[in-house]
């Protein structure tokens, strides 16, 4: 039986592009980066020789996300459809939805909408907004 999530992976094209702006832009840290090389008859990715990098970031504690570069063989283009089946997101919990989006606006990410707010019965607030990271991977802000 499961009992817990580990890390989400994600394949990267640029590697140094997407950990800047998941721990520069969104304040994530990164915890670990390394090197993996697949021998010949291949290993759990089922990838015979593959050569890629990892980098594990995330927040002090919980679920990590894994930037994985391949080096060998090289990643396949992206599927820029997101209703398309297998089409994942990350989704973030924020203080500020605003101020988010102005912020990531001023560096170059694209927004879906401005961000959509409501308020419950109980008065709180809740916002919402989808976005894209540099590489086109779906994001999902949640104040």
């Amino acid at each position: 039986m499961v009992s817990g999530l580990n890390h989400t992976g994600i394949v990267v094209n640029d590697l140094e592009k997407m950990v800047s702006f998941y721990c520069g832009d969104l304040g994530l840290i990164e915890h670990h980066r390394s090197e993996s090389n697949a021998p010949p008859e291949g290993n759990h990715t089922g990838i015979p020789g593959s050569r890629r990098t990892l980098v594990f970031i995330g927040f002090e504690n919980g679920h990590r996300i894994e930037l994985v570069k391949y080096h060998e063989p090289t990643s396949a283009s992206r599927d820029e459809d997101m209703i398309r089946e297998g089409t994942n997101h990350i989704c973030f919990n924020v203080d500020d939805i605003e101020k988010l989006q102005a912020d990531l606006t001023a560096k170059g990410i694209e927004f879906v909408t401005d961000p959509i707010i409501s308020f419950r019965a109980d008065g709180t607030r809740h916002g919402i907004v989808y976005a894209r990271d540099p590489e086109g991977n779906w994001l999902e802000f949640i104040e």
